[in-house]
């Protein structure tokens, strides 16, 4: 599909079509539709039916009775960086444990990366997620940790998406030793005034060792009076009071969420943050997984993103982490496949992708297996034939 005119196109002989639209198909979460297809015309979905009855377009992909999902939205990804982290890695299955400790090392190589470095860096790990089927992604800055370089983080990170995060609050830097007070009033005053036109988002880490609840709301709340929407790191490592300090301010997502009181599981239920969960930094980190199930239950809306990160979780893979979430964390393949898709586009608020409902944006991918059954069943096989981004094959 190429030239100025608007081209239709349409997907043919699909065998299993997952529309996350409960109106449509099988009246499941996942709006499952068999022997179907889909017809694109300017991004968007534009009908949905049986393959004997689909209108011509354009142009036509034969699905020859492969799955077709919409694509994967990663919520929560940490791509601006240099340098990696394989000897800690290393380490941690010897037996070291994870501390989080370990972000320094990463914001010094960051530091003193180029911004070509560090685009070119972003750019590999984007094409990368897009070839495991991810069409929408977050990216965090939070490897710079001073005005200049949080600020071209951002920057950088907004040559390929919107959805941008501004995480001036990931840990104190080292320059602020004993003086994390301090540094709030940095993150909260002049960083956040540079960093704001360039983020949709702001997050923080509330953790150990890192800043605790106090600090964690002065930089939520200067955020939002900012004009950013709110998302936070919250009980990956402790029972940190960072889920409820996210329920309290009405944040879009708590996440890791790891480790949770029924209290904490309570007011997720009653809210509309939601819980994204990110098993990759438990399989890199050999920590506890969440209590995937436990969250389901209660009726607490779940997204699973990647945490791609040089640290803790790095992958940009989520079918391996739908294949994590099923086997570690009890969730069903149809609930990790729907937290990939729509719950990461409800963590980021978002109501245009995620789904292949009508008029919803053409993110969809064509899998080389006949269900979405298949992410789990067959876990580390490469199983994404072609993905759609607004409509274009790429």
């Amino acid at each position: 599909m190429s030239g100025t005119a608007a081209r239709s196109l349409v997907i043919q002989n699909i065998g299993e079509l997952v529309t996350n639209d409960p109106s449509l198909g099988d009246g499941s979460a996942l709006g499952v539709t068999r022997d179907a297809a889909v017809v694109v015309a300017d991004g968007r979905v534009a009908w949905i039916g049986p393959t004997g009855s689909a209108p011509a377009a354009d142009d036509a992909i034969d699905a020859t009775g492969a799955a077709v999902l919409p694509g994967f939205v990663d919520s929560h990804a940490h791509l601006v960086f240099a340098g990696d982290r394989a000897a800690e890695f290393a380490a941690r299955m010897a037996g070291e444990p994870y501390t989080g400790g370990g972000i320094r090392t990463t914001v010094a190589a960051t530091r003193k990366a180029s911004d070509d470095a560090l685009r070119a860096n972003v750019a590999r790990l984007r094409a990368e997620a897009l070839r495991h089927g991810t069409t929408t992604v977050e990216i965090k800055s939070g490897y710079g940790l001073t005005t200049v370089d949080e600020v071209r983080s951002l920057r950088i990170a907004g040559e390929v998406t919107t959805e941008t995060t501004f995480l001036g609050a990931h840990v104190v830097p080292p320059e602020y030793d004993g003086r994390a007070d301090d540094y709030v009033s940095l993150v909260c005053g002049s960083m956040l005034a540079a960093a704001a036109p360039h983020a949709r988002w702001i997050d923080v880490f509330c953790e150990r060792g890192a800043f605790d609840v106090d600090q964690a709301r002065a930089v939520l709340t200067a955020g939002e009076a900012a004009g950013l929407g709110l998302r936070v790191h919250a009980n990956q490592l402790s029972h940190s009071g960072g889920v409820q300090l996210a329920v309290s301010l009405g944040a879009a997502s708590a996440d890791h969420c790891t480790h949770l009181t029924d209290f904490d599981v309570e007011a997720l239920a009653g809210s509309r943050t939601v819980a994204t969960l990110l098993p990759g930094a438990e399989f890199s980190t050999r920590s506890p997984y969440p209590d995937a199930r436990r969250l389901l239950d209660a009726g607490v809306t779940v997204a699973l993103a990647s945490d791609c990160n040089p640290g803790s979780s790095y992958t940009t893979s989520l079918p391996f982490c739908i294949a994590l979430a099923v086997r570690e964390m009890r969730m069903t393949p149809a609930e990790a496949v729907w937290s990939a898709t729509a719950g990461g586009a409800r963590a980021l608020r978002r109501t245009d992708v995620g789904h292949l409902g009508l008029g919803a944006r053409a993110d969809l991918i064509l899998l080389d297996a006949p269900s979405y059954l298949h992410l789990a069943y067959r876990p580390g096989v490469g199983l994404i034939r072609t993905v759609l981004l607004n409509g274009e094959p790429r």
